[in-house]
């Protein structure tokens, strides 16, 4: 759902959220537009499943950040503001928690849901917009398909069903998860 029907900056895209009525409301600034996610239950319980399981990984392993619907802004990008379904940004990288406005970078790991108001195109758009702008591994999960898109800057994109695992690669060496407990519950 576009809210607007003019191009907006990223700090008018600040001032926007800063209103009373935007405060339950996840919102996106893509290129200039602002873009509301609308996310379902299904959407919350496969982003609920990638969640736990990074995040027990990383901690286990003391690797860095597991978080979700976090806004990110890569620097110098004046008309877009993405807020990727769950992520992972590797120790040595963490900038301080951002208490206020977005994360001055992307993180390691963007993970994207597709939602039945999304597009394969848009939802590859972004993935390469993540990677171009400093993400090493994207993964777009394609609900209805039970598949998961991997991509990365330098590598074909592999298209993973629920009889294949999902690894982290050089982002997170040794996490795997079988497609299928992506999908676990739906």
């Amino acid at each position: 759902m576009v809210i607007r029907d003019r191009l907006i900056t990223a700090d008018e895209f600040e001032q926007m959220l800063a209103l009373p009525e935007n405060s339950d409301r996840l919102l996106e600034l893509i290129d200039g537009e602002v873009v509301e996610k609308v996310p379902t239950e299904e959407h919350s319980l496969i982003v609920g499943n990638l969640y736990v399981q990074l995040r027990a990984f990383a901690d286990a392993r003391d690797l860095g950040r597991v978080a979700f619907e976090v806004r990110r802004k890569a620097p110098g990008d004046p008309i877009n503001t993405l807020l990727p379904d769950a992520e992972f940004t590797r120790k040595e990288r963490l900038l301080p928690v951002v208490r206020k406005g977005a994360v001055p970078q992307m993180p390691d790991l963007a993970i994207e849901v597709k939602s039945p108001d999304d597009t394969f195109l848009k939802l590859r758009e972004k993935a390469l917009y993540y990677l171009k702008h400093g993400s090493r591994l994207v993964w777009l999960i394609f609900p209805e398909r039970q598949q998961v898109e991997v991509h990365t800057a330098d590598g074909p994109i592999l298209t993973l069903g629920a009889d294949h695992t999902l690894d982290g690669g050089e982002v997170l060496p040794g996490f795997s998860l079988p497609v299928a407990d992506v999908f676990k519950g739906l």
